[in-house]
């Protein structure tokens, strides 16, 4: 925070003018502050925004130790971060210092704000962003992992706190000298790894990422018996897409996502054939940029909420999640993508996250640095991987089951791959063996131009080939093509639209399933281009036929 603050603290704590609070006051109402007073509690729903009139307030980070004075807000100053537009649990304490007087501001009076005042939109947001980055640069924060380097399950929890910037310590009990301390005073063993332990006194014995999601409050207290106008199966980036147009357009949108925001695309260490980043961007940093623009127009997101069944008998159309609850829309955007297919070896699935990897992120990165790595995949996330990691790893293996990369990956990234020094390219090669104990120690491939094998001791390997589309929630809702994406639009025969009883007189609009009203983008439509551009550009289009969807439910023929 302190490095942060120094660099951009203009940025993260701007000072409002007279004119700006005046223009500020038809949108809340003073209150007086007493000394000693707290105004948000961490860990508690924030209902308002708070500037200083007079007085002062101290934004407090509370942790084990008992927690520190972040920041000393005066007059012009505003609290909030992204958590307060969100609506998730605010990530720190708000306390007067010295009593004065404040204009509270409710959350949704501030939501309406920066979407109609595009001066004060840009500072608050640009604020609410950079604070948020500050506290997790703090590595504080109420939140601690008691993790291991060796165990996949703590690699699991890492990367959901990671991905959803959530701050919270890392103590990785191989290293950490105060380990045996924590073990004690939470009453765990090193057979509990991992442990998430929340605001010092809810103990989690590895915990599933729903539990940690509702234990820090990262989503919105919704209504789940409210009706919604589109609600969106995915956040990656076709899904982020179709949330930022639809919310900015006064769509009521939902947002479900299993994992984190970015979706497959979050996990990229580089794009850098993305219109308007010539110098590239990370797929974590444009899946958290497009995050702040849904939520500046309204659009909820929620996390760790997986669909698993999709009721197409009547509309409003209904979709059940993993926990039990259902939700209601007019209609619908799957965006659900696709995973990257397991490779056919015996004993691969004992290696998850043990030295199998389907993500190459900085978290994977330490994890095998100055280490000899293999990757399988030809693909421009093959690609990007290799390049990413061949800056700490000893030596990257790149195999392919072709001839070579000119089929499936960008120019760049095979030139740059040619001249890395220590990536060693094998085409028409194929893992056929994973041996281990409780890691991954040694890989076996062979290659089909010479017939040669080769076993080496390699603990870590990245798969990232083919796709495989998550649709298996669908069912027998919409038709999906013979490798199980779905079909839309133009592709859909007139056989496909009878086996589903297609109801309308018109036939399906672009990127709209068998189904009315309901849509496919990205990366789990079929022939849809596997690029995030794409994907974007696909979650926008389907917008404006939502709306037209929306207009003939409203006015049927």
């Amino acid at each position: 925070m302190n490095e942060l603050l120094a660099k951009r603290g203009e940025q993260m704590f701007p000072k409002l003018t007279p004119a700006q609070i005046s223009r500020l006051q038809a949108h809340g109402r003073r209150i007086d502050m007493h000394r000693g007073e707290i105004l948000v509690e961490a860990g508690a729903r924030q209902s308002h925004i708070f500037i200083v009139v007079s007085g002062s307030l101290e934004v407090l980070q509370r942790d084990q130790a008992g927690g520190q004075v972040l920041y000393l807000l005066t007059t012009g100053d505003f609290n909030g971060e992204m958590s307060t537009l969100r609506g998730s649990a605010a990530l720190v304490c708000l306390r007067v210092r010295e009593a004065g007087i404040a204009l509270a501001i409710e959350t949704a009076q501030l939501r309406a704000l920066v979407q109609t005042d595009a001066e004060l939109s840009e500072l608050m947001m640009r604020a609410f962003i950079l604070r948020r980055m500050g506290l997790i640069s703090s590595g504080g924060g109420e939140v601690m992992l008691l993790s291991s380097r060796h165990s996949a399950d703590s690699l699991r929890l890492r990367e959901f706190l990671t991905r959803n910037t959530q701050p919270f310590r890392d103590v990785e009990v191989e290293s950490d000298p105060d380990v045996a301390a924590l073990f004690e005073r939470f009453h765990v063993t090193a057979s509990d790894i991992p442990v998430v332990i929340c605001r010092g006194e809810y103990v989690f014995r590895n915990p599933s990422n729903r539990e940690i999601a509702e234990c820090l409050g990262m989503n919105p207290q919704l209504d789940d018996g409210r009706v919604y106008d589109l609600l969106i199966i995915g956040a990656g980036p076709a899904g982020l897409a179709a949330a930022v147009y639809a919310a900015s357009e006064g769509l009521q949108v939902r947002v479900v996502e299993t994992t984190a925001p970015g979706g497959q695309a979050g996990t990229s260490s580089k794009i850098e054939n993305y219109l308007g980043f010539p110098t590239g961007i990370s797929g974590g940093a444009l899946a958290g940029r497009a995050l702040s623009q849904a939520q500046k127009f309204g659009a909820a997101l929620s996390v760790a909420a997986q669909a698993v069944r999709l009721d197409c008998t009547a509309r409003p159309y209904a979709i059940e999640l993993a926990d039990g609850n259902v939700l209601h829309a007019r209609s619908i955007v799957i965006a659900s993508g696709a995973q990257y297919r397991t490779l056919a070896i015996e004993n691969l699935p004992r290696f998850l996250g043990a030295g199998v990897y389907y993500a190459a992120t900085h978290l994977e990165s330490k994890l095998c640095e100055n280490e000899e790595i293999a990757i399988v995949g030809g693909g421009n996330s093959a690609g990007q991987a290799a390049v990413f990691l061949a800056r700490s790893c000893r030596q990257v293996h790149l195999l392919v089951r072709g001839q070579g990369l000119a089929e499936s990956m960008s120019n760049y990234l095979i030139r740059r791959i040619s001249e890395t020094a220590n990536i060693e390219l094998h085409p028409c090669t194929q893992i056929v063996a994973v041996e281990g104990g409780d890691r991954l120690e040694w890989v076996s491939w062979h290659c089909t131009s010479d017939q040669s094998t080769q076993r080496l001791a390699i603990g870590h390997v990245f798969v990232m080939t083919g796709a495989q589309p998550n649709t298996p929630w669908l069912q027998d809702c919409v038709v999906l093509d013979a490798d199980g994406f779905v079909k839309t639009g133009t592709d859909l025969n007139a056989q496909d639209l009878a086996a589903r009883r297609w109801s309308l007189p018109r036939a399906p609009h672009l990127m709209e399933t068998s189904l009315p009203g309901v849509f496919a983008a990205g990366d789990v439509r079929s022939q849809s281009v596997k690029r995030i551009a794409s994907a974007v550009g696909e979650g926008s289009v389907c917008v404006q036929f939502v709306h037209r969807a929306l207009q003939e439910l409203s006015h049927p023929a």
